[in-house]
């Protein structure tokens, strides 16, 4: 049975606390994993984050260090099933645990899909849908009952896009499904809750550097009207990956400002 927080005498903070906790994050040298890695130090957790490239890792580290946190940066290339288990073991040799997997590692590719090449369709895949299997894999292997896995998919694995991204969008709808199968066989046989969030447009340097006029057309189908903030983005990971999430498994979190359910 899944373990649970005692919630008559935790106070609604300790909800959203991660202290004693070890959170693993793919993807976390720069852009979004990198924000969430600090933000579970934030909250208490001790990080590991992984990435293909060492140097930008070591800067994340600094940062979570800073705050207090222990940081281990492990150089994973998520598209090798044998990496996924060394960086898992080396979190075992460091920290004897594994409490938190944040599945955020991804790359996007855009191509007309009649002249889409074999080897570009699969490099996606490789990395955002089968790199999330193999690294929940290697975790759920030596997670605890009330364990958590936040996988990160995308709104487009929701809706259509408005670009020429087969590989992405099948790759994002790949994860949500993913999540739901996950978290059917290990919630309640494993007590490891597994959940996804789909973001939709997030300010990112990219992002920045659009024209007025290419940001309107990305927003037009927000009823919010602007843009997402990688501190919204931490907040819904935090909160799907602790004890205040301790009730919700199988789920899809979009954190779109509405677009998908326009």
């Amino acid at each position: 049975m899944t373990a649970h927080p005692q919630t008559q005498s935790a106070s609604i903070q300790d909800f959203f606390r991660l202290d004693g906790r070890v959170a693993i994050v793919t993807g976390a040298g720069s852009g979004l994993g990198a924000g969430i890695a600090v933000a579970l130090a934030e909250s208490g957790a001790d990080v590991v984050i992984t990435g293909r490239r060492p140097d930008p890792l070591t800067s994340v580290a600094e940062d979570i260090r800073r705050l207090g946190r222990h940081a281990l940066p492990v150089p994973t290339d998520v598209t090798d099933p044998e990496q996924c288990d060394a960086s898992v073991r080396a979190t075992m040799k460091e920290f004897g645990r594994v409490d938190v997997l944040v599945n955020n590692a991804g790359v996007t590719h855009t191509s007309p899909a009649t002249r889409e090449r074999p080897d570009d369709f699969r490099s996606v895949l490789d990395v955002n849908l089968l790199g999330s299997y193999w690294m929940a894999q290697a975790c759920a292997r030596v997670m605890e009952p009330g364990s958590s896995i936040v996988n990160v998919a995308s709104m487009l694995g929701l809706i259509a896009s408005s670009l020429p991204q087969a590989a992405y969008t099948s790759s994002k709808a790949g994860v949500i499904g993913l999540t739901r199968d996950l978290s059917q066989q290990w919630s309640g046989r494993k007590g490891i809750r597994v959940n996804s969030i789909a973001p939709g447009f997030v300010e990112t340097d990219m992002i920045a550097q659009m024209t007025d006029q290419t940001r309107s057309e990305f927003l037009r189908g927000c009823p919010m009207g602007r843009m997402g903030t990688q501190r919204e983005i931490d907040a819904a990971v935090v909160f799907l990956a602790g004890p205040g999430a301790s009730y919700i498994t199988g789920s899809t979190l979009a954190v779109d400002g509405g677009t998908s359910g326009h």
